[in-house]
């Protein structure tokens, strides 16, 4: 398998995923589009706001995480 089909498969990255939406929103407001192509952008957009949303949210679940891991060790180490 070449590199290529290797990189397409894999999950967006955040930044990725944050950029295409970025595009079609700013397309969008133009209000050139006809209106199937608003609706693939509209269908597109929804997806890529929905993994965004999931990758903050997993993202938020790490730094919680993290904290506590941190919080946790201080705390020991005072007593």
């Amino acid at each position: 398998m070449s590199k290529t089909a290797k990189s397409s498969s894999a999950a967006p990255t955040f930044e990725s995923s944050l950029a295409e939406l970025e595009k079609i929103v700013a397309a969008m407001e133009e209000g050139q589009m006809p209106l199937e192509q608003s609706l693939a952008a509209y269908k597109r957009g929804a997806e890529l706001l929905k993994l965004c949303q999931s990758q903050l949210q997993d993202a938020q679940q790490q730094v919680k995480i993290l904290e506590n891991s941190v919080l946790k060790n201080f705390g020991a180490a005072e007593q």
